[in-house]
């Protein structure tokens, strides 16, 4: 009997790199993903690239950072964390947000890759603590923050808009 083999070429690992100014427009993409799922924002392309742009060059100071998922060429996720004081922990504190992965890649560990890169970075950073907000609809998201080691707490997130303007808006991040 005369046998082939067949060689089966492995699926693109994942890498995950800090974001460049060159994947706003897949970054921004993402966040109309996650706002479809978080329907408490509004879906602005230029305002969420506004926001990424400032998160970009709050990484380069050190006080954010901005993580994307890559396979070959292609960007399938992000997240993001930025640093703020604690009053109770005396020390600083690490706010997760926009952890996305791009649908036809979810469940496949980009988003343990993403975390576990923002775990690195806050322990780095002198973070003593993560937090974050999660859609309380998004169940997929509470169990997989749950697994994670994340906990609810007692805290209620309240929100108003402000009228001030963020005079870093109108920087560029190139």
């Amino acid at each position: 009997m005369n046998e082939r083999k067949f060689l089966v070429s492995a699926p693109p690992k994942p890498s995950i790199r800090p974001a460049r100014i060159s994947d706003l427009a897949d970054l921004v993409d993402l966040l109309c993903q996650l706002f479809t799922i978080e329907t408490d924002f509004i879906i602005d392309p230029s305002r969420h690239a506004r926001g990424l742009r400032l998160l970009m060059r709050h990484a380069r100071r050190g006080t954010a950072a901005v993580l994307v998922a890559q396979v070959g060429e292609d960007v399938v996720g992000m997240v993001t964390v930025q640093t703020v004081i604690s009053t109770a922990e005396g020390a600083r504190s690490g706010w997760i947000e926009d952890l996305v992965v791009r649908d036809g890649w979810r469940r496949s560990g980009i988003g343990s890759l993403l975390m576990d890169e923002v775990e690195h970075w806050a322990r780095d950073a002198g973070v003593t603590r993560l937090q974050l907000l999660a859609d309380n609809r998004n169940k997929p998201a509470l169990d997989f923050y749950n697994r994670r080691g994340f906990s609810r707490n007692h805290m209620v997130f309240l929100r108003r808009a402000s009228e001030h303007k963020d005079p870093d808006c109108d920087r560029s991040v190139d």
